[in-house]
C-alpha cells in the first residue's frame, strides 16, 4: 500500500515524535569507524529491513551494515 505523503506537517525541534514517525522503528545502519553508525534507511518490519540489506552488498559491495531496533530516545510519547 502506497505511502500518503500529501499532509506534511512542520515539525520543529520541541515537538514530540510525530505517531508516523515512530512506525518506522527498523533501521539498516551502516558500521563505521570507532564504533560509530550512520542510518542508512529505515522500515515498518524486521522482514522489510532484511530484505533491503540482502540488496545492499550488490550497490556497495565493501561497506559494512546492519539491521538495528531504532527506538528513537529523543522524546517519548505517552
Amino acid at each position: 500500500m502506497p505511502e500518503n505523503t500529501d499532509n506534511k506537517a512542520s515539525k520543529s525541534d520541541s515537538q514530540p515524535i510525530a505517531y508516523k514517525e515512530r512506525l518506522n522503528s527498523w533501521a539498516i545502519a551502516r558500521l563505521l569507524p570507532n564504533t560509530q553508525r550512520e542510518i542508512v534507511a529505515r522500515f515498518r518490519s524486521r522482514s522489510d529491513a532484511d530484505g533491503y540489506m540482502r540488496h545492499l552488498p550488490q550497490e556497495i559491495p565493501n561497506a559494512s551494515y546492519m539491521v538495528v531496533f531504532d527506538c528513537q530516545h529523543q522524546e517519548a510519547v505517552i
